[in-house]
């Protein structure tokens, strides 16, 4: 059974197949007066991607009933992570946010690999982005996503958990976008960009990194420009390093948050892409660092002491002259 179905308004759609053009999965068709309809409806994953591009809102996409489904309700779960571990994680989170000012919780991240059991965390009632498991994880939530809890699946191919659909492998759709300039620029971003190798990973979770029940893989913290500045300085404050970043505008959340802090071990920024500031409430000051785990210790050190004095005094503008 499928999970999606999709309508449209005959009184209102103009025919002019945008809708089908856009659908990464190729799941419409055109009926013979001009209509789009789901011709395989069994590939929806739900990304509106459709609706959202068509001119008169004559699309929508509605999850059904079936959605609930969850083919691991009878697996054995993972052990959760030991109480210590957790009272880390969580000291650590208090130590990030109070000297930073955070507003938005730190988010561990895992990607669970094919053979590892699932953590003991609820599927959430329907389909979402990544991008949209991590700012409702910002705000408290715990999520376990297997492939087909994911709608976009750019994200689950790049993720290793699919394979990827041909008009995301060419960069088809980025040129529809109106994103890159042609199919060559579009074929160049993808060919850059960091993936996991197929079917090697079969869920992520995402969590407050206080509430996380698994080790995660990677740790993104969202705040403000100055924010991720101290961010990084609390890297560098024992030994005076500078990093090399990899930021594009393109896959912000699953390439440059967890994807190059996971393969590289290095901390990368992230300033948002389009389709993480189109499908979420991240605001337009935001942007987004990645952390690989094991670099928390040095953080709340580095952070500690940079708020002994460097962050007050910047933040109360010190050199700056009165105004008279």
């Amino acid at each position: 059974m499928a999970d999606y179905r999709i309508v449209n308004d005959p009184n209102r759609c103009v025919k002019c197949g945008l809708c089908i053009a856009f659908c990464p999965c190729e799941v419409l068709e055109a009926d013979e007066e001009g209509h789009p309809f789901a011709a395989r409806i069994e590939d929806c994953v739900g990304c509106t991607t459709c609706a959202g591009n068509c001119p008169q809102r004559a699309l929508s996409v509605e999850a059904t009933g079936d959605a609930v489904y969850d083919p691991f309700a009878d697996e054995p779960r993972a052990e959760p992570i030991s109480r210590e571990l957790r009272e880390q994680y969580a000291e650590w989170q208090r130590v990030i946010m109070e000297k930073l000012g955070l507003r938005w919780q730190p988010v561990a991240v895992s990607l669970i690999d094919k053979d590892e059991p699932l953590p003991d965390v609820p599927l959430p009632p329907e389909n979402q982005r990544f991008c949209q498991a991590m700012m409702a994880a910002r705000r408290g939530a715990s999520i376990l996503m297997p492939p087909h809890r994911h709608s976009c699946p750019d994200g689950t191919s790049i993720f290793g958990m699919t394979g990827v659909p041909e008009k995301l492998a060419t960069g088809e759709i980025y040129v529809l976008f109106h994103k890159v300039v042609n199919a060559e620029a579009a074929a160049r971003m993808v060919a850059e960009r960091p993936t996991l190798p197929p079917k090697s990973r079969r869920a992520t979770y995402v969590a407050p990194l206080a509430k996380t029940v698994r080790k995660p893989e990677v740790v993104v913290v969202t705040g403000t420009p100055e924010q991720m500045m101290w961010l990084c300085m609390s890297m560098s404050y024992y030994s005076g390093h500078r990093f090399d970043f990899h930021a594009s505008g393109f896959n912000s959340m699953c390439v440059e948050a967890v994807l190059y802090p996971l393969t590289e071990q290095e901390p990368n920024i992230t300033f948002g892409c389009y389709g993480c500031r189109a499908a979420t409430d991240v605001a337009e000051d935001m942007m987004f660092m990645g952390l690989p785990v094991d670099k928390l210790p040095i953080v709340a050190q580095g952070l500690t002491e940079l708020a002994k004095k460097a962050i007050p005094d910047s933040r109360m503008k010190i050199y700056v002259p009165p105004i008279m």
